[in-house]
């Protein structure tokens, strides 16, 4: 059995393309995954859909087979070419693909590294999956490891505190300024590209109600609708409104002269935490007693700082994914001798009892004497396999010695294929696991 990843993401695809590849619906999901799974070398698979990656994530019998399996049935549901496919693909096979599924649920091959959603996101994706019947304990024990990697990676880095994006930190200050007062507050968004949308997001998650402000108000409803409920949309025209009413202002607009000018403020006394995230300026320079103002080049700053002790913990960070993988495969390995050895036993103890009855029917060995016989060829056998056995699972942990359980199996025909590992999951791992 194989773990294999299939990666189009912001690293090696342009957005154009990833959204050719999403999947629609629900419903569409659910066809690819059927179709996938129906061959024969598919054992499990899921998919990963996210604004930054298309990704399928499997348990094979035949990584070549199902690499290209994949991108034919991708290639049938868009109107992308399969050779265009291949060209823009990121293959990540066994290994590989266990660091990748790792280090992509601890936030570090996200475009914005650190960002807590991910994790989230490819639980869901596992779940929906396995919902489907088309994913299971395989992909289960990835998951299981891949989530508790993630939760050390933040306990012992701080590489979710520092956000690097400038929407991102915009909306960190803010939080930092107001504190847990944010909570509640609305937020006004003026602008409904990606850095605006981005900056709604981020509102979101620390608990303010959002209004997106935009020139095309289907764009801008269709837009809010998109994010939820907590998102009004309005127009333009009615920002006065809004600048004159809330304290709390995102902007980031591609207008080559500011939005936001000194005339429109009528009420003074009201605080304000304006974040300018616009080149050019998108709020003219204004001297009001109660405005703190946040430019582009502040928050870049800020951005720069938390960049280089982002880069640091992500280190820190690969070393801890690195070492997850080693221990995930070495539990793997361990887990996986424990059946082969209980059914050499098995071949054993059926050896015995066959041969102790030809022995009885020739009149080799007198009935009063069966039972000792048997206690007498069960304690020859258990001695001769105590050696070999202690030492399969010592080898069974190091990867050079990856194939000589393949080679036992073939030796004693051992077939592991439809073994329940859940019965063996206490004898060799630590971490944990849940079938």
């Amino acid at each position: 059995m194989y773990y294999q990843v299939i990666s189009f993401s912001h690293k090696n695809c342009e957005q154009a393309m990833r959204e050719r590849l999403a999947f629609a619906n629900d419903a569409a999901k659910i066809t690819f995954l059927d179709q996938l799974t129906g061959f024969e070398f598919v054992h499990e698979a899921f998919i990963v859909s996210t604004c930054n990656r298309v990704e399928i994530v499997l348990a094979t019998r035949d990584n070549f087979s199902s690499y290209h399996a994949v991108l034919g049935l991708m290639s049938q549901n868009s109107d992308v070419n399969f050779y265009e496919l291949k060209t823009s693909a990121k293959r990540y096979d066994d290994e590989e693909a266990i660091e990748h599924i790792f280090s992509v649920v601890s936030s570090l091959d996200s475009l914005v590294i650190g960002e807590s959603q991910i994790t989230g996101q490819v639980k869901e994706a596992f779940r929906f999956s396995f919902n489907n019947g088309t994913a299971g304990k395989r992909l289960n024990r990835v998951i299981s490891y891949a989530v508790k990697c993630a939760a050390e990676v933040r306990n012992a880095t701080n590489i979710s505190q520092n956000p690097i994006s400038i929407a991102s930190v915009a909306v960190s200050q803010a939080h930092k300024l107001l504190g847990d007062n944010i909570q509640g507050m609305q937020g006004i968004v003026v602008g409904a590209g990606d850095m605006g949308v981005l900056a709604a997001k981020h509102l979101l998650r620390v608990g303010c109600d959002v209004v997106l402000i935009g020139r095309d108000i289907d764009k801008v409803q269709a837009v809010a609708d998109e994010l939820g409920e907590n998102v009004k949309a309005d127009t333009m025209e009615n920002l006065p409104k809004y600048l004159n009413r809330y304290r709390l202002l995102f902007s980031a607009t591609s207008s080559p002269e500011p939005v936001i000018t000194r005339e429109m403020i009528e009420n003074e006394t009201l605080p304000r935490h304006w974040f300018d995230m616009a080149i050019p300026r998108d709020i003219e320079d204004m001297e009001l007693e109660k405005l703190q103002l946040f430019r582009i080049d502040d928050l870049r700053a800020i951005s720069n700082d938390n960049h280089a002790l982002r880069e640091e913990q992500a280190v820190r960070a690969a070393e801890i994914v690195s070492r997850y993988k080693e221990e995930f495969y070495s539990w793997l390995r361990a887990l996986s001798i424990e059946p082969v050895i209980k059914q050499m036993r098995e071949h054993v103890a059926a050896a015995i009892e066959k041969e102790m009855q030809r022995a009885l029917k020739k009149g080799f060995v007198p009935v009063e004497y069966e039972e000792n016989m048997r206690k007498m060829a069960q304690q020859m056998f258990n001695r001769f396999l105590h050696d070999p056995t202690q030492n399969l699972r010592a080898s069974s942990t190091e990867t050079k010695n990856a194939n000589c359980i393949e080679a036992v199996k073939k030796m004693f025909n051992i077939d592991t294929e439809h073994i329940d590992f859940k019965q063996y999951k206490n004898d060799h791992h630590t971490k944990g696991y849940s079938a």
